[in-house]
């Protein structure tokens, strides 16, 4: 489960995102908190959140192609550096009491420009640090990683946010990138995998988005992702509408369903980080069963079965994550694996500038619970399409067997099944 930390540059990495991504989730609910606080409005939080994803909709990937032609460990060192400043500027401006929800709006899009780099080239770099042979279990622990982070992120922003309010949680996020910057620069270069880079070049994004439309192993997963994250992974409007409209509660209970849910989301990617390989019917299975507890959970009658169902949505949902980010990563050639990460992250996050207000105004007009159920139900449906295309791109085929003792539902080679019935 743990053996890619074994390996020295990929542990000082582990460990300064850890410090780094506790401060992400704190000041993602401290934003997201702020922000209902200034206007009382859950389309404001999805603004917000589609103002911070919007860059990577647009330039996402451009982002890709940077990664694929600049040596990544100065690359990260720069945008690391860039993410402090935003979340250090936000805790001045809100510690001084000059905060507007116009400045929200500009550090979450800020951000979101910087993110178009750091992204892929934070994907990307985990392949030079463990090599090919680790690859699927490095990305299954940077997951979890994150998912830990989550643990405490939220639960100590809820403290602050109660205590002595938002401005504090921006400030640690601000200060909690010096742990991955100084975690670049304690790196042994010579440990590095060396991944061939892309030359400089015309027509380099066209040949990205060539590679990944000729491959079915590549399209569909992407598909997916971008359904599920647009539609299904909208939380912080529909958590805080939910602890705001339906349960009446404050911050601390908008953190306590963040953590739940992060203690799903841990479990999931130490799950998939002891499998030794990423299947697509893993990925399709886990976007079923992620649609549909949302919409059991958007029908919870009660608070305490909707907080503990919100756990089995983390889990599924960050199954869905990693087992198509593993996956992806791996059916990759490394030359041009900076642009496909690129694009899986612009539909998967970029999506959101699109989900975002459209859900935000959902949930305003109809309630929570029509939104959150919505949601599940786009997912479930682009979970079943693409399974259905994937079987079928695959030469696979339903069996349906209602006997005794055999498996009801299974995917046969359609060969084999003729053969069957040839035999018969």
């Amino acid at each position: 489960m743990f053996s890619s930390l074994k390996i020295r540059n990929y542990r000082l990495f582990a460990t300064g995102q850890v410090v780094s991504n506790t401060g992400t989730w704190m000041q993602r609910i401290a934003q997201d908190w702020l922000v209902l606080t200034l206007t009382g409005s859950a389309s404001a939080v999805g603004i917000t959140i589609a103002l911070q994803f919007l860059p990577m909709l647009l330039f996402g990937l451009y982002g890709g192609v940077l990664a694929d032609r600049l040596p990544k460990r100065p690359l990260l060192l720069a945008t690391q550096s860039a993410m402090a400043l935003t979340g250090i500027a936000l805790a001045v401006l809100t510690l001084t009491g000059e905060v507007q929800v116009w400045h929200v709006y500009l550090t979450a899009f800020l951000l979101g420009l910087v993110t178009v780099v750091d992204n892929p080239a934070r994907q990307t770099f985990v392949a030079e640090m463990v090599g090919p042979d680790q690859l699927g279990n490095a990305v299954s622990l940077n997951s979890a990683n994150f998912q830990s982070a989550r643990l405490v992120g939220p639960a100590v922003a809820g403290v602050l946010i109660t205590a002595v309010g938002s401005g504090y949680a921006f400030l640690f996020n601000g200060l909690s990138f010096l742990a991955p910057i100084a975690s670049l620069l304690l790196m042994r270069t010579a440990d590095l995998h060396k991944v061939e880079r892309a030359p400089r070049g015309k027509g380099q994004l066209r040949e990205g988005l060539r590679y990944v439309s000729s491959r079915p192993e590549l399209i569909w997963p992407i598909v997916l992702i971008g359904f599920v994250g647009t539609f299904g992974f909208n939380f912080p409007i529909w958590l805080t509408a939910f602890v705001h409209d339906v349960y009446d509660s404050g911050a601390s209970t908008y953190g306590l369903l963040n953590t739940l849910m992060a203690v799903g989301s841990l479990a999931g990617a130490l799950l998939a980080a002891r499998r030794a390989t990423s299947r697509l019917r893993i990925l399709v299975g886990a976007a079923v069963l992620f649609g549909a507890l949302e919409i059991v959970a958007a029908l919870a009658p009660e608070f305490w079965i909707f907080a503990l169902l919100m756990v089995l949505v983390g889990m599924f949902g960050l199954t869905v994550n990693v087992t198509a980010n593993s996956s992806i990563q791996m059916a990759t050639d490394p030359a041009v694996r900076g642009r496909v990460m690129s694009l899986f992250m612009m539909v998967f996050v970029g999506g959101t500038p699109l989900g975002g207000p459209l859900f935000g105004w959902i949930t305003d007009a109809y309630g929570p619970r029509v939104g959150l159920a919505l949601g599940g139900a786009i997912s479930l449906a682009a979970a079943l399409g693409v399974g259905l295309l994937l079987a079928r791109s695959g030469g696979l085929r339903l069996k349906v067997d209602l006997r005794r003792g055999h498996k009801h539902l299974a995917f046969v080679p359609k060969q084999r099944e003729e053969s069957l019935t040839a035999a018969v």
